[in-house]
């Protein structure tokens, strides 16, 4: 069969007449081979890697990696085929296969990074990463076309970036604030100044036209007094007239001196009471700043001394499980030892009573062969294994050590002839019974009183001493 793959795709034949893996994107296909067609276009993997910096605080770095099979190299396409083509690339394993090598090298690449360094350097944070997590996927062929890092996000119970952005944003508006006042004074400050040079020009202006207007009209009333007869009284009313409008000027510019004056001590004042308002809100802003600040450190303390003391807490409780699974292990050998040394005692008193039975078995053999011998002789029998046993010989080796080193004494008592008793021989025969019985009666309790000291009774009689 001939087989064609399409643009994305390539043909994994495998069988006889191919030593390993042969990758083509058309050809023949022969009953004893076989044909896998596999895909080659990336795909697009998001996560959530929850890593921790070396300061111990946890944090969320969201992550899209496009990953595919390195079409441009051989070896590695091969690898492809052989381990990862086998699983639909969109399937669990691959998508953990990859998380797991994504999620290894991001926590140990951030454990050895501070916070600070992590959130200032993203893309030198993002680059190593990229290089570490492609060393471990050469292994599986595949290669990484993109990655996209986005901005970390903090762990439920543990806000550093909101805190973060919280003091950056109180710094700005606290900068803002301070700018917008001394722009508001700096205009101020200028308005009032032009407002007093106006004011001042203005009056300089009219008094210098008023000057003139009078020095023209004395010109004018001087040539009318060099006809007139009363020029000099003229000449007088207009001196005073002009004195009049110089003590008017005079006036006017002390006013406006003084207003000018008062309006630069108010404007100064108003600066220094403006500059300690603000100063006042620069106070509190800072006081505010350094409580967070030593707020976000007492949390980030606690934190840590909280994650510290759960470490230690559960080392306990895992060195006081080890240590019982010890005893309860020690217990259970102690158990299985008393079990073997009991089944063992078990077994030898079973073949011991196995070897007994088998001993008796041939013993009642031996015997019944024996007995069949002397043709059912139990007296026969019984005398030949007391022979055969050596019973014979035990016994009177037993009676000879019995009466080894005894020295018994013998008494002998002779009472005369017979023929006294009775008064004859023919009526005598049972008095010689009963005098025989007499006759053993002395020896007999002499006797007794040798071996055991006791006396006859009195009404027997009584012994010689």
């Amino acid at each position: 069969m001939f087989r064609v793959a399409r643009a994305s795709q390539y043909l994994a034949i495998t069988g006889g007449g191919i030593d390993d893996i042969k990758l083509s994107k058309k050809s023949w296909v022969f009953p004893w081979q076989s044909c896998t067609v596999f895909d080659v276009s990336p795909v697009n993997y998001t996560f959530k890697v929850q890593a921790m910096s070396a300061e111990k605080l946890p944090f969320v770095l969201p992550a899209v990696f496009t990953i595919g099979p390195r079409v441009d190299n051989t070896e590695a396409l091969i690898l492809y085929a052989r381990l990862i083509s086998p699983h639909d690339k969109e399937s669990n394993h691959v998508k953990e296969l990859v998380e797991g090598v994504i999620e290894g090298e991001t926590r140990v690449l951030a454990a050895a990074m501070t916070m600070e360094e992590i959130f200032k350097g993203t893309k030198e944070f993002k680059k190593e990463v990229f290089d570490k997590v492609q060393l471990e996927l050469d292994q599986f062929g595949l290669v990484i076309y993109n990655a996209n890092v986005k901005q970390l996000v903090d762990v439920p119970g543990h806000e550093y970036f909101s805190y973060l952005g919280q003091k950056t944003q109180m710094e700005a508006a606290n900068q803002a604030r301070i700018d917008v006042a001394e722009a508001k004074m700096k205009g101020e400050i200028g308005s009032k100044e032009r407002t007093g040079l106006t004011l001042q020009n203005a009056a300089k202006i009219d008094a210098e036209s008023k000057i003139i207007a009078m020095q023209r009209q004395g010109e004018g009333t001087k040539e009318e007094i060099k006809v007139k007869s009363e020029v000099k009284v003229f000449e007088n009313q207009k001196e005073a007239d002009v004195a009049k409008a110089n003590a008017e000027l005079a006036m006017k510019k002390a006013a406006w001196t003084k207003d000018a004056k008062v309006a630069e001590v108010e404007a100064t004042k108003a600066v220094a009471l403006r500059e300690a308002e603000l100063q006042t809100q620069v106070e509190k802003m800072n006081a505010l700043t350094r409580t967070e600040k030593l707020k976000a450190e007492f949390l980030s303390k606690a934190s840590v001394e909280y994650e510290t003391k759960v470490q230690e807490a559960n080392w306990e409780l895992y060195k006081k499980q080890k240590q019982a699974e010890a005893v309860l292990y020690e217990k259970q050998k102690q158990a299985e030892a008393r079990k073997a040394e009991a089944d063992a005692a078990f077994y030898a008193k079973q073949k011991e009573a196995e070897g007994l039975v088998a001993l008796a078995s041939a013993q009642g053999t031996y015997l019944k062969t024996l007995l069949g011998a002397v043709e059912n002789d139990y007296s026969c029998l019984r005398d030949f294994l007391m022979i055969n046993n050596g019973l014979y010989q035990e016994i009177a080796k037993t009676n000879a050590i019995a009466i080894k080193d005894l020295q018994p004494k013998i008494s002998v008592w002779n009472q005369g002839g017979e023929q006294g008793i009775g008064g004859g021989s023919g009526s005598g025969n049972g008095m010689k019974e009963i005098a025989g019985l007499y006759k053993m009666l002395p020896p007999v309790l002499d006797t007794v009183y040798e071996q055991t000291g006791m006396q006859p009774p009195a009404w027997i009689g009584t012994l010689s001493k």
